[in-house]
């Protein structure tokens, strides 16, 4: 038998379901294996593991009576921003050093409820204000393909976790691309799900802050299937979320492989704005060949963003930083000093800001939506890099160049957030790698409320490319 830390999700509960396996013996294993090498990458910042290895018991007790559960038995992370009950929940921030919630987000309380076993929390940037994985609390998370390299972020302590084999599936949460990031440049499969598909309550005292922009927890794993088990588990509606949407029937992982017609694919190279490395351009256009010999239909879609880069970064950086500046301000005037600069800094760009300027921003997400929609009617699927660079070392704010042009490392390499803007599923999916061995991923985005054809598109992907998702020193 493979390490246990190498078994997918599907693989284990198949082998505790024919008493094969134990879950306290793979959850023991786990522990053994972050204690090993986390170390180096720090991708968990709280461990789980008293209460894992009761959960674990308890997992194993159902199976054997024959009652198990969805995930059951199942190791799982929860990023560092996302609540849960009697475990250290710090947002990666200074202030919230010791805090420990007095109830889980739904999204934990659903995982739980099949039957996962919790092992701990991953590293997040600080509120998750930016697409890099570090903080003044527990410093950077490295990238398990290449050490000197970052994650990508925000989840990028979950997507590390999943690529090191701590645990097969993590949950992370997006709201520029914080689950499509860290899961390209970690090798793995990362799903931002429709808005509303998978309840967000994590701030209870304000229900109506994940629309600016759009924010999605969803599932990052190292095979499409397990993504979908997570996302079958969590999904579904919610009073307390006013924006959750009814449960998709049949579930995404009974309807996985049920897609026969040809996908038509849409291809857009760069958003016709954003640089792009030259490596990642020539493995991006070999993912098309191969769809294309696979049966599908490719073509150019017609992406017009209708604001040059520039542009389009000053747009979206606004809008987060309006979103953070009402959120924050008082943090900033009570505990400055405990606060990163470059949270700080965006905070402070996003104040004063007037209810025409923030209501007049809709337009521009409107003409988006539009555009996206028309293109999505003319295909199954849209697809791009889900990065424009595949590297930079882990203690920076991203890659400062992209082909000799210098780029501003804050956002201009990360193709991901035109779909927070208008809440479509997204997702990033393994491609290949460059010639120094690190993971590119594959953007895929779809209609909205189409979730389930986003799943069987990264399935047939995953098939047809068989990437390996593991990281060599997770071996």
């Amino acid at each position: 038998m493979p390490e246990l830390t190498s078994l997918h999700a599907t693989e284990l509960i198949r082998l505790y379901s024919t008493h094969k396996l134990s879950p306290v013996d793979v959850t023991t294993e786990a522990f053994k294996r972050i204690r090993q090498l986390d170390p180096s990458i720090n991708a968990l910042i709280t461990l789980n593991e008293d209460q894992a290895l009761r959960q674990a018991k308890l997992s194993e007790e159902r199976y054997r009576q024959g009652n198990s559960l969805q995930l059951d038995g199942v190791p799982v992370a929860i990023k560092d921003l996302t609540n849960t009950k009697g475990i250290r929940t710090t947002y990666g921030s200074l202030v919230y050093r010791n805090y420990i919630p007095g109830e889980d987000a739904t999204v934990v309380r659903r995982l739980k409820a099949a039957g996962a076993i919790i092992i701990g929390k991953t590293n997040t940037p600080e509120f998750g204000h930016k697409g890099t994985t570090s903080n003044r609390l527990f410093g950077a998370t490295k990238n398990p393909w290449n050490l000197r390299n970052g994650t990508g972020g925000s989840s990028g302590g979950s997507a590390a976790a999943v690529a090191a084999g701590f645990c097969p599936i993590a949950e992370g949460s997006d709201g520029g691309g914080s689950i499509r990031i860290p899961s390209s440049l970690c090798g793995i499969y990362g799903f931002k799900p429709t808005f509303g598909r998978v309840p967000s309550d994590n701030h209870p005292d304000n229900l109506f802050g994940d629309t600016v922009p759009f924010i999605s927890h969803g599932p990052m794993a190292r095979t499409v299937a397990d993504a979908a088990l997570m996302f079958d588990a969590i999904q579904g509606p919610s009073l307390r979320d006013p924006y959750s949407l009814d449960r998709l029937v049949p579930s995404v992982s009974e309807t996985l492989t049920d897609r026969r017609k040809p996908f038509r694919v849409g291809f857009t190279e760069n958003f016709g704005i954003y640089p792009v490395d030259a490596e990642i351009g020539t493995i991006f256009r070999g993912a098309l060949r191969k769809m294309e010999e696979g049966g599908a239909s490719v073509a150019p879609a017609k992406i017009k963003m209708g604001k040059d880069l520039h542009g389009y970064v000053h747009f979206f950086n606004r809008l987060w930083m309006i979103g953070l500046a009402v959120s924050m301000d008082r943090l900033v005037r009570e505990h400055r000093s405990e606060l990163s600069d470059t949270l700080i800094s965006m905070i402070e760009r996003g104040q004063h800001a007037t209810a025409d300027e923030y209501l007049n921003m809709n337009h521009y997400r409107t003409y988006l939506w539009k555009m996206f929609q028309d293109q999505l009617n003319h295909f199954d699927i849209l697809v791009s890099p889900t990065l424009g660079a595949a590297a930079y070392t882990a203690d920076a704010e991203g890659p400062e160049e992209v082909n000799g042009r210098h780029i501003d490392p804050e956002s201009e390499w990360m193709m991901t957030s035109p779909i927070n803007l208008t809440g479509q599923p997204a997702c990033s999916v393994p491609i290949g790698f460059t010639r120094s061995g690190l993971p590119v991923g594959m953007q895929c985005i779809c209609r909205r409320l189409d979730d389930r054809k986003l799943f069987q598109f990264a399935r047939w992907v995953e098939t047809l490319l068989r990437i390996r998702t593991l990281a060599p020193s997770a071996e």
